[in-house]
C-alpha cells in the first residue's frame, strides 16, 4: 500500500496500491529498464475536490516529482520508452467553481517539459477508488477500495 504523499519504485514484479479519495496516482513505467513507481499525492484542502495550485503546493509537489522521476527514470530516460498515467479521485462537481489549475495539470505540464507523454482519468464519485499498479510490466488498473480481485482485468496502458 503506498501512502498519501508517498511514492513506492521497484524493478520487481509485485503489485502497488493507493487507495484514492481526494488524491492522485501518478504511475510511471521506464519500458526499456523494467522500472516503475507509483505516487501518491493528496489534493490540497482536503475537500475531496481539486483545488488551487499554490506557490507553496507547487515547491513542494515539485520536489517530491522530482525526486520520484529520478528514482523511476534514472539520468538517462528517454521519453518515447516512458509511460505515464495519472488516475484521480474527486468529490462530483458542486456549484462552487472549479480552479483554472490543479495538481494533474501541474504534473500533466511536468512531465510534458520531460517529452514525456501523460494520460490521465478523474473519477468523480463519493466512494474512494483503488488504483492497482504492477511497476514491472506497466500495468494498472482501478477497483474498488475493497476488491483486489479485479487484478484479473488487467490492462497495459498507453502513455
Amino acid at each position: 500500500m503506498v501512502a498519501p504523499d508517498t511514492y513506492h519504485v521497484s524493478p520487481e514484479p509485485m503489485l502497488m496500491i493507493a487507495d484514492l479519495h481526494g488524491a492522485l496516482a501518478l504511475c510511471l513505467h521506464d519500458e526499456s529498464r523494467g522500472v516503475g513507481g507509483l505516487l501518491h499525492l493528496k489534493f490540497m484542502g482536503g475537500t475531496g475536490r481539486p483545488s488551487d495550485v499554490t506557490d507553496n503546493t507547487l515547491s513542494s509537489v515539485l520536489v517530491v516529482l522530482d525526486r520520484f522521476k529520478r528514482a523511476v527514470l534514472g539520468n538517462a530516460a528517454r521519453g518515447d520508452e516512458v509511460q505515464a498515467r495519472i488516475l484521480a479521485h474527486a468529490l462530483p462537481p458542486t456549484d462552487a467553481g472549479e480552479p483554472s489549475a490543479s495538481l494533474v495539470d501541474l504534473i500533466q505540464a511536468d512531465l510534458a517539459d520531460g517529452r514525456i507523454a501523460c494520460g490521465t482519468q478523474t473519477t468523480r464519485r463519493t466512494e474512494a477508488i483503488r488504483v492497482c499498479f504492477q511497476p514491472y510490466e506497466g500495468r494498472v488498473w482501478i477497483c474498488g477500495p475493497n476488491d483486489v480481485r479485479a487484478a484479473l482485468r488487467v490492462d497495459r496502458f498507453a502513455g
